[in-house]
């Protein structure tokens, strides 16, 4: 493979706006996977509003290859000096190659930064070219000698190229909704355990018996003074943790100016004043394959059952009314189960330069994935839907 690989041009660029927007996003959209988060507006904005970049811990370089003036395969690449804001966690390994005398950072990641939603991350116009791609990527790595490269939440064909080239794979777990065609949300409450059905109802009454009411609005719709809101709902979340929140005020302007089709939010209100708010990302409106992501949310005042209401049965409740197909809950949380988030699958592939390393990971990894399985073995028995008489 690597003689085909002469064919191509291969280029390193340290900024996203030396790749057209409009040749990305064709090659984007070409994918069985696409999702908002790898259109160039996003990663973009993640680059030019200080989010990810280098004095973050987040070194940006996008790799693509070239047919002449054609982009044929292309993906985003960073090199992290920390495991911060991936959601798939390797901190142990880290900690192996410390014990050992060995740096572990810098490493490579094909990720989407801060953002786990599974989707396209090796951008290609066939099956064989996003191997190349990949095979290109590791090479450069090699040579800038990358302890590791990870490419975290990737598309089936992702992982069929990582699989063809060796690297080792790795499971997870989180938690989609798929909407099977309710009327509304008593139907779909009367298709869960009366148990599940009690809880979700009781959940809703307090927030509602506490004076809160919700609004969305939806892309264009939102206004400015609605985005400064969320940010500071979403800013009190980090804070309220001890954290500096991952992205900016700016990010979320670009969204604004940018992508606000790709948006819509959620605002409580008490009293006629806003106390909390949940930002979820939209795809594909009005198709039979859309989709909405649960990504943030905040609250200003403390009230019982909120964060449920606002980040669960508002958006699934709009989803079903708008005929949305799935709601993906984002990374962790089996408590999500309880409201009808069903455990799913998901993947991301691992290349380690130390051959001695790279065995002790794919045997720990071995045994991890058992456990996986067993773990989803399990949820399966808590499903909180009614059973087939």
């Amino acid at each position: 493979m690597q003689k085909e690989l002469f064919d191509y041009g291969i280029r390193v660029h340290p900024h996203l706006q030396e790749i057209a927007a409009k040749d990305w996003d064709a090659l984007l959209f070409q994918q069985h996977s696409p999702t908002p988060f790898m259109q160039h507006a996003y990663l973009l904005a993640l680059q030019e509003s200080s989010s990810a970049i280098a004095d973050t811990g987040w070194q940006t370089r996008f790799i693509s290859l070239w047919r002449g003036d054609a982009l044929v395969a292309a993906c985003p690449l960073y090199l992290k000096d920390h495991s911060y804001g991936e959601y798939v966690f390797d901190w142990a390994w880290a900690n192996a190659y410390h014990q050992h005398g060995l740096n572990y950072y810098p490493k490579a990641l094909i990720a989407v930064p801060f953002t786990p939603v599974p989707g396209a991350r090796l951008l290609a116009v066939d099956a064989r070219t996003r191997e190349l791609l990949l095979e290109a990527v590791i090479g450069w790595c090699q040579n800038q000698k990358m302890s590791s490269l990870h490419m975290l939440f990737g598309s089936e064909e992702d992982t069929a190229a990582a699989q063809a080239l060796g690297l080792l794979q790795r499971q997870t777990v989180q938690f989609h909704w798929q909407n099977q065609g309710w009327p509304d949300f008593d139907m779909f409450l009367s298709s869960l355990t009366q148990e599940k059905r009690k809880k979700i109802r009781q959940e809703r009454r307090r927030v509602s018996d506490a004076g809160v009411v919700f609004r969305w609005a939806l892309g264009a719709d939102i206004t400015p003074e609605d985005w400064l809101f969320f940010y500071s709902c979403y800013e009190r979340t980090y804070l309220e943790h001890g954290n500096a929140p991952y992205l900016t005020p700016d990010f979320f302007q670009r969204m604004q100016t940018h992508m606000s089709h790709n948006w819509l939010l959620f605002i409580a209100e008490r009293e006629g004043r806003p106390i909390a708010s949940s930002l979820i990302g939209v795809h594909e409106l009005n198709t039979p394959k859309g989709v909405a992501y649960g990504r943030y949310w905040g609250a200003l005042e403390r009230v019982d059952c909120l964060h449920f209401e606002a980040c669960y049965y508002q958006p699934l409740q709009w989803c079903i009314q708008h005929g949305v197909k799935r709601f993906e809950g984002g990374a962790q949380g089996e408590h999500k189960m309880a409201r009808a988030l069903m455990p799913v699958s998901t993947h991301s592939a691992h290349w380690l330069a130390d051959p001695r390393f790279a065995n002790a990971v794919e045997q720990f990894l071995q045994r991890e994935g058992a456990g996986v399985d067993n773990y989803l073995a399990h949820l399966d028995e808590r499903n909180p839907f009614k059973r087939a008489p």
